[in-house]
């Protein structure tokens, strides 16, 4: 079973950047997809930017496009999510996850497609 650590986030002023990193160990890791999401207090988990298991086809929220890019290192076992021009509304913890198919030839957005959640990281950006 594919075990997530994200890590990485912190306090920023609006503008700033952070990169986050989420490492696997004990599966597969390069047959999946890999996804963030993000979650702030009182909201739904929120689909934030995905990345195909080969590292080809990248997706992301409409609210990160342009600022936020995902990649992949499969040697490292390891996404990583950069984050730029970083906004207050941006403020959630974040959590990776790994699709529940493997070698999936589409990305998909929805939570319940994603499994082995990490425990999550949080990110505050100060205004």
């Amino acid at each position: 079973q594919v075990q997530l650590v994200e890590s990485g986030g912190g306090l920023v002023q609006a503008g700033g950047s952070l990169r986050l990193s989420c490492s696997a160990s004990g599966g597969t890791f390069n047959r999946y997809t890999m996804s963030w999401f993000r979650q702030a207090p009182g909201k739904e988990r929120e689909f934030v930017s995905a990345i195909s298991w080969n590292g080809w086809r990248t997706a992301y929220g409409d609210s990160v496009k342009g600022r936020f890019t995902i990649s992949r290192d499969n040697a490292k076992n390891t996404v990583y999510l950069q984050m730029n021009s970083l906004k207050p509304e941006d403020t959630a913890v974040y959590y990776c996850a790994k699709d529940t198919v493997y070698f999936r030839v589409v990305i998909v957005t929805t939570k319940n497609d994603y499994d082995a959640w990490g425990q999550g990281t949080q990110v505050t950006v100060s205004s």
